[in-house]
């Protein structure tokens, strides 16, 4: 990563599964590096959602480098997932036609019900589909398919844990890592943000904020999709050996079911 900045450059992991990540500094001057980004990111960068885009560079081997401006901000905690502007930056993802244009143009189709439980079946090993929580989830699953209709298909984030939101000092709200984007119904990022983080209580003002209204469809719908999500998140621990966050996503599952 060096030759891309000559001298004078402090190149550092910003660590993170792929390794894909970077910061860079000279002087004043703070970069974020991340290499074989998507397209996408510009896109997101215009429409405010992620932070700056500076530069792009195509390398003699292909790769992709990308440099956004750094922001000095932190993480959302769990609590902080119930404000006003976490729901109004999740409307503008969701309503927004140059990220959905952006997404079609880069061959992206809708991903339906049907093929999320597919997916997932495939993505899990032998062991964890024998066991009664996750059998009893996608028999839940598939015997809802019927009544898990999208309104409309929308850019979805896919991963809206709290972590993935980024505050700045200034309050300006940005959501990040983006590499799971699809086009899918918002059900599927609206589920587990209440779900996890939102008093079952504030459910129906939160989602008038949105635009949305708290009917019978719908509550199968967030369900639905959140028992989903809770499925990835512990295929993703069980991935990383993480048999503590495994647990508590399968004790999880139980109080949902």
């Amino acid at each position: 990563m060096e030759h891309i900045f000559g001298n004078g450059w402090e190149i550092t992991p910003a660590g993170g599964i792929t390794g894909e990540a970077f910061y860079a500094q000279h002087e004043n001057e703070k970069l974020f590096i991340k290499r074989n980004s998507s397209p996408f990111l510009a896109v997101l960068s215009a429409e405010g959602i992620v932070p700056k885009l500076v530069w792009t560079r195509r390398l003699e081997n292909g790769d992709v480098v990308t440099a956004q401006k750094w922001i000095a901000g932190k993480r959302l905690e769990p609590s902080d997932m119930v404000g006003t502007n976490v729901v109004k930056l999740l409307k503008k993802i969701h309503y927004s036609k140059p990220l959905l244009s952006m997404l079609k143009r880069l061959g992206k189709y809708p991903v339906l019900p049907t093929s999320l439980v597919a997916d997932l079946i495939n993505k899990m090993d032998g062991e964890l589909k024998q066991q009664s929580i996750i059998s009893s989830t996608l028999n839940y699953l598939n015997n809802h398919l019927p009544n898990v209709h999208p309104n409309k298909l929308t850019v979805c984030h896919g991963d809206v844990n709290h972590n993935n939101w980024i505050i700045t000092e200034n309050n300006q709200l940005y959501l990040i890592d983006w590499e799971g984007a699809l086009i899918s119904d918002p059900a599927l990022d609206l589920g587990p943000l209440l779900f996890w983080y939102v008093p079952e209580n504030q459910w129906t003002s939160w989602l008038k904020m949105y635009g949305l209204k708290l009917d019978k469809e719908l509550m199968q719908r967030l369900k639905w999709y959140v028992l989903y999500q809770t499925i990835e998140t512990i295929i993703l621990f069980k991935d990383r050996d993480n048999k503590e966050e495994e647990t508590f996503w399968k004790q999880y599952l139980e109080t949902i079911l």
